[in-house]
């Protein structure tokens, strides 16, 4: 027969629910099952936060809406950890996030649009060649991460020395 167990929890303890409760000192986090410590981390270190809240979800030790209550997060969220939780276990709260890299302009493709710029090439006629979109070129180019070669324009004379060169051409 099972033993009924008592719930004795101690002073100051936030309740998740009847078995269930974390305490904060300082900057740490302590989960208690009963009167039993289970679980430590940082304030701060919301993966293990994640980590530890899905294990209580999958092990039945807490419901979705218990957490919830307990600690002012979404339902969402804590289906989402839950299902990372039971596709990658506890590593996969703890891996570096995967970031895309760049899709159409690759490195190979960038030298060749600074190589095309040099060129004297105008956007368009870039885009045409390296079969882009001219937008994407032209955000590229906002972002700064192509650089156009300056127009080297011809001065004009200025009109005062070709008003000077008529008066002394006019006898």
């Amino acid at each position: 027969m099972p033993q009924l167990q008592l719930p004795v929890f101690a002073q100051g303890m936030t309740l998740i629910n009847a078995n269930l409760g974390f305490v904060r000192e300082q900057n740490s986090l302590t989960y208690f099952y009963g009167n039993l410590p289970v679980f430590t981390h940082d304030v701060d270190d919301v993966r293990s936060f994640r980590m530890i809240t899905s294990q209580f979800y999958i092990n039945g030790s807490a419901k979705q809406s218990e957490i919830c209550r307990a600690f002012g997060v979404s339902p969402i969220s804590v289906k989402r950890y839950v299902k990372l939780y039971r596709q990658n276990g506890i590593a996969g709260f703890f891996e570096p996030p995967r970031r895309r890299g760049a899709a159409v302009l690759t490195p190979d493709v960038l030298r060749a649009a600074h190589d095309l710029f040099d060129e004297g090439l105008e956007t368009g006629e870039v885009a045409a060649r390296l079969d882009l979109l001219a937008d994407t070129l032209r955000k590229a180019l906002q972002a700064g991460k192509l650089h156009k070669p300056l127009k080297k324009t011809a001065r004009k004379p200025e009109v005062s020395s070709q008003r000077a060169a008529k008066a002394s051409e006019t006898p």
